[in-house]
């Protein structure tokens, strides 16, 4: 059972991956794949699971439900992100910035809208931002090759950024949470490879991205029905709905809950201000105005999709195999850098929140200090890792189903720039501890 479970993923992730040629929807074939997962995992459980309770029904079903716990508050989140940045959208809150891009070269527009995620990201967190940016792109870029390009730029740097925050990633925060790195080190010790991570793909564009960029214009003439948004009102939900993302790192540090209710409070002020805003508007005017319409244009199977394949990667757990992978690495490899290294390729196939889970579980803090080199760099290739494959990163996930990027031709475009920032950002912190020591 314990290798078919591997074989049913390693399919699942084939069908992914061939979503189009196979013409059929990724989400679909990740809620199989995980379902299928635990349906083996509670037929095989005396083979797999001799722990205990665990061997029981009751202990398989505790065990998806604690799991269910953790992916059920990214999936809200996700929900309540996308919610904020679609009622922006849709009250064009986001020509207060796209009116001000003007310039319509690719590689300078790149280079901004690179440095600008990578900041953001590490305010906000990775995923938060590649959805904002993806509504941004939406507005300014009409190419869908020319768009899909800058989506994938978006997600290196988005993943670049949230990997030297304490609050930019979720495996950088559990390390912080963990007590295996400070914030103050993590910011000292990764910006300089994060932001080698993100200038390497940048270089590669620059020399192999040429022209110019057509803006959508489709778009603008739809909107001329609509009369009902006043400039003040554009501000006013622009401002809340910024408010509303960057304030969830503030909520988190000061109540001490989950990211999740942190965006479901803004998302609920902003409902409530948008309702009194259009309560005297007639309904033809504020239809799609309204949170209820909103919602309808949330891209479900997206979230479905991320429910799948989080429920799949948390059966591989529970089955042992990630442990099990981490044990190999830890015997054949044996040196920091190269296990590392792996971890973070790894994280590009399957989600990097279990990997760095059974990583901490691994290795006591006996072994390796608060602040040891090990943790650190375990930070930064979990964390840009997934930007090598489309879905090894939660960025990734949210940037494919707002933008409909295909897994194939991400992996063609942009996993060889993701990688040449990934390795050198690895040179660069092992450069950087070799002369400091």
């Amino acid at each position: 059972m314990y290798i078919l479970i591997a074989v049913v993923f390693v399919l699942g992730y084939l069908a992914i991956a061939l979503e189009h040629p196979l013409h059929i929807n990724k989400a679909a074939s990740a809620l199989v794949t995980g379902v299928l997962i635990w349906v083996m995992l509670m037929l095989g459980r005396e083979g797999l699971l001799t722990a205990g309770e665990h061997s029981e029904p009751e202990g398989i079903v505790h065990l998806l439900l604690e799991h269910l716990g953790d992916i059920s508050s990214i999936l809200f989140f996700l929900l309540g992100a996308m919610t904020v940045v679609e009622l922006i959208d849709a009250h064009e809150g986001f020509r207060v910035i796209t009116d001000r891009i003007t310039g319509t070269n690719k590689v300078s527009l790149m280079w901004m809208l690179a440095i600008i995620t990578f900041f953001l990201s590490a305010a906000l967190d990775n995923m938060t931002t590649a959805i904002v940016m993806s509504a941004l792109l939406r507005k300014i870029i009409k190419d869908k090759n020319d768009l899909w390009t800058f989506a994938g730029m978006v997600i290196i740097a988005a993943n670049a950024g949230g990997a030297w925050s304490p609050i930019g990633d979720v495996t950088t925060i559990m390390l912080w949470i963990g007590g295996q790195v400070t914030a103050m080190n993590i910011v000292a010790k990764l910006i300089l490879p994060s932001l080698v991570c993100l200038i390497l793909p940048l270089i590669w564009f620059t020399f192999t991205f040429k022209g110019t960029i057509q803006r959508p214009e489709a778009e603008v003439d739809e909107n001329k029905n609509h009369q009902a948004v006043t400039p003040g009102q554009q501000k006013l939900v622009f401002i809340l709905g910024l408010t509303a993302l960057l304030g969830v790192p503030l909520f988190k540090t000061y109540t001490h809950l989950p990211p999740y209710m942190g965006i479901l409070l803004g998302l609920g002020i902003l409902w409530i201000v948008t309702e009194l805003m259009h309560k005297n508007s007639i309904e033809t005017d504020k239809g799609h105005l309204m949170v209820t319409s909103v919602l309808r244009r949330v891209d479900v199977p997206s979230v479905l999709f991320f429910l799948g394949i989080l429920t799949a990667v948390s059966g591989l757990q529970v089955a042992g195999h990630l442990t099990d992978m981490a044990h190999l690495l830890d015997d054949k490899l044996g040196n920091m850098y190269a296990i590392n290294t792996v971890i973070g390729l790894l994280s590009s196939i399957v989600d990097n929140v279990p990997l760095v889970a059974a990583s901490m579980g691994m290795y006591p803090m006996t072994q390796f200090h608060v602040d040891h080199p090990f943790w650190e760099l375990l930070a930064y290739c979990a964390g840009t890792g997934g930007s090598i494959l489309i879905i090894g990163s939660a960025a990734g996930v949210a940037t494919m189903g707002i933008l409909g990027i295909d897994f194939l031709w991400y992996f063609r475009k942009i996993a060889f720039p993701a990688a040449l920032g990934y390795f050198g950002g690895i040179i660069t912190f092992w450069l950087m501890w070799h002369n400091l020591h």
